[in-house]
């Protein structure tokens, strides 16, 4: 990690559809940012605007609903649905973030082996009745951004001198989280600097943010000086979580980050978290022959479990946010 000032940006089109050398020039940008900063925008992604924005403006009328409509579908054992103002305190924090959220996940069938199994983080989603967009908006989105995270993870294999396709195998049913998150607006009683998200590093492998021009999102660099990630028109935020900086062996970097809305008005984003299978291994030797791991192997759901259930909760509860 460097004492950065910027985040860069860095163009993927050639990983979707780029010769060996294009994918390879792509991995060497990517390989240099998740190193020495642990975040970078990318262009060229492929996700239509419309695809977009659709979620976004039917995640805005949701969360404009009244509350009580809202807790229809509320979050419970399933990690999925709504979650209103104070119910994500970030571990270490002294007050809950000040944002509300709504999760929608792999959708899985009642009879599905994972679920019967009572895998955790494995079900169906909560879809409320209003906005009637809502749900097919999102699922677009969710299908779309998922992809985005199935090519990017490409250029992340190859960046750690894997072949291409490393990843594929361990994403047969990811454990994909796609959260729209609604930070309202700052009251006086708030105070200017309430944190919308509480300084913290991400659980899991890789994030997909999508951010509206709100702006609010900063990123501490190795002098503990904060940087602002502004949004950029069309790209989309990266970021490196904490389970691929252990797969790794601590070679990418999870850093630290937060948000504040100084906007005056409301802030809208989605975020997505990208990770594997439940019971994909997480071995830094498996990476890194020559030298000794940092870590013990795991796997990706027993890690994501618990820093779950060390840094959220509804109420008596434990869920991510």
């Amino acid at each position: 990690m460097s004492p950065f000032t910027s985040i860069p940006v860095i163009d993927i089109e050639g990983l979707a559809r780029g010769s060996e050398a294009a994918i390879g020039q792509v991995a060497e940008q990517i390989r240099a940012a998740c190193t020495d900063v642990g975040f970078f925008y990318i262009v060229n992604h492929g996700i239509e605007p419309a695809v977009i924005e659709a979620a976004m403006e039917s995640s805005r009328e949701f969360f404009h609903l009244p509350l009580e409509e809202k807790r229809k579908v509320a979050a419970g054992a399933s990690h999925r649905g709504y979650n209103a103002l104070g119910k994500a305190l970030m571990d270490g924090a002294e007050l809950p973030d000040f944002k509300e959220f709504f999760q929608v996940g792999l959708e899985l069938p009642a009879d599905d082996p994972d679920v019967l199994a009572g895998q955790p983080l494995r079900g169906s989603n909560l879809w409320p009745e209003r906005p009637a967009a809502f749900r097919p908006a999102m699922s677009r989105y969710y299908d779309a951004i998922g992809e985005v995270g199935r090519v990017l993870l490409r250029g992340v294999a190859v960046s750690l001198g894997r072949p291409g396709d490393f990843f594929d195998s361990r994403y047969a049913k990811p454990l994909q989280r796609t959260q729209v998150v609604y930070y309202p607006r700052l009251t006086a009683a708030e105070g200017p600097d309430r944190f919308g998200v509480a300084p913290h590093s991400d659980f899991g492998c890789i994030t997909l943010l999508y951010q509206d021009s709100s702006g609010g999102l900063e990123v501490q660099n190795l002098t503990g000086d904060w940087v602002a990630g502004p949004p950029l028109e069309g790209a989309l935020v990266i970021n490196v979580g904490d389970l691929l900086e252990r797969w790794s062996n601590r070679h990418f970097v999870s850093t630290k980050h937060r948000v504040i809305n100084r906007s005056g008005h409301e802030r809208l984003s989605i975020a997505t978290f990208f990770d594997p299978d439940y019971t994909a291994l997480i071995d830094p030797a498996e990476l890194w022959t020559d030298e000794a791991p940092l870590f013990e192997p795991t796997t990706a759901g027993d890690h994501i479990m618990g820093r779950i259930q060390r840094s959220f909760g509804y109420g008596a509860k434990k869920a991510e946010a």
